[in-house]
């Protein structure tokens, strides 16, 4: 579904700067319901068909429509899949429609099953699940694909293993969006009503792999050491009531201000004083791009590759810290200069600019061979 995640966040970024002239991209979507950038694709051209959600143990009826699509839709010459391991069911079928690209896009890394994801919790149970199954369909994306994609070496390496070439599509942002602005920096502080607090951020779906619990505890230590603080969470997911409850049983809850989904991240940014991400894993996390370009402070879990590290301002902790040591790296950066990362973020190759004008060659080298 097209909803602001990170890799949908990424397509899009792709999308508007690709000359569309020349490519077009229609979107093959899981869910029903209509979602957050539908409008915007639609307006740039863009077709969106909705199927049936993948059931990766019963696949059978996702098939059947598939195999109906495909038979009324003998168009495409390339299917791009950013479903990460669950990417071998479309790219199973494209096959079998004799579509003469195929390509699986890794956007993960998973960290290895621990003992400690075995403890009976419903949350626990749910996400080892998920995991096991996972890490079962992951090496059948290699079987149909006709190319390998990935964020980073990370998660490339992990989805289709090390000795497995891939191509990596770099987590491009539109960096002027981004920079440091003071103008706006007040404007939204006065906005959001934290002009005087000190105020923690993070950008990233209310769900297990994100660990906002541990966030929240980390926010409570803060707390006690700088009472003027806001702790803001933008993104929608199933562990909303959860982070919630965490927060009340911690006694911060009136300090901690759950947006939901947003279309202005750009300038939730600037009104940041510090971007903490304590996630147990990711692939390459496009938001980092986007607070190193907005020159924030970040704190970020040291499970994440560390390719992400653009400039100085992001620091790698572990998760199996106390929430206290966390908190005392982050009050100790209240206070520093916010820089202009453009020179940075460029050069890193992370700006979509060259990024589009590369995969936008890809594409049509595939298309006129």
């Amino acid at each position: 579904m097209m909803d602001r995640g990170g890799s949908e966040s990424m397509i899009m970024n792709y999308y508007r700067k690709i000359d569309r002239e020349k490519i077009q991209f229609d979107f093959l979507v899981h869910r029903k319901e209509k979602c957050d950038f539908d409008d915007e694709i639609e307006s740039l051209g863009g077709r969106i068909y909705r199927l049936s959600s993948i059931n990766p143990i019963f696949p059978g009826k996702y098939y059947e429509e598939l195999r109906a699509f495909f038979k009324t839709h003998t168009e495409y010459t390339i299917i791009h899949s950013h479903l990460n391991t669950f990417s071998c069911f479309p790219i199973k079928i494209a096959k079998e429609f004799n579509i003469p690209i195929r390509i699986v896009h890794a956007h993960i890394a998973i960290e290895k099953i621990k003992f400690s994801d075995l403890i009976p919790s419903k949350e626990n149970i749910i996400d080892t699940v998920k995991k096991l199954i996972k890490f079962r369909l992951k090496n059948k994306n290699r079987k149909d694909a006709t190319h390998y994609f990935s964020c980073g070496d990370k998660a490339g390496q992990w989805l289709f293993g090390k000795n497995t070439e891939f191509l990596t599509m770099n987590n491009a942002i539109d960096t002027e969006k981004f920079v440091f602005d003071p103008i706006i920096r007040k404007e939204y502080r006065k906005k959001m009503e934290v002009e005087d607090q000190f105020v923690i951020g993070h950008v990233g779906r209310l769900d297990t792999q994100k660990n906002h619990v541990f966030l929240i505890q980390v926010f409570a230590s803060i707390i006690e050491k700088h009472s003027n603080a806001k702790l803001m969470l933008v993104g929608e997911g199933p562990l909303r009531d959860k982070i919630i409850a965490e927060a009340k049983r911690l006694g911060v809850e009136d300090n901690v201000m759950v947006l939901g989904v947003r279309s202005d991240i750009p300038e939730l940014l600037q009104a940041f004083d510090s971007f903490v991400f304590p996630s147990f894993y990711e692939g390459l996390p496009v938001t980092l791009i986007e607070a190193q370009a907005a020159g924030l402070k970040i704190f970020a879990s040291d499970t994440i590759t560390n390719e992400v590290s653009l400039t100085n301002d992001i620091e790698f902790l572990s998760i199996t810290e106390t929430p206290d040591f966390w908190a005392n790296k982050i009050v100790k950066m209240i206070s520093y200069d916010r820089i202009d990362n453009t020179s940075q973020i460029v050069n890193g190759g992370y700006d979509i600019i060259s990024n589009t004008k590369r995969i936008e060659e890809f594409y049509l080298q595939q298309i006129n061979s």
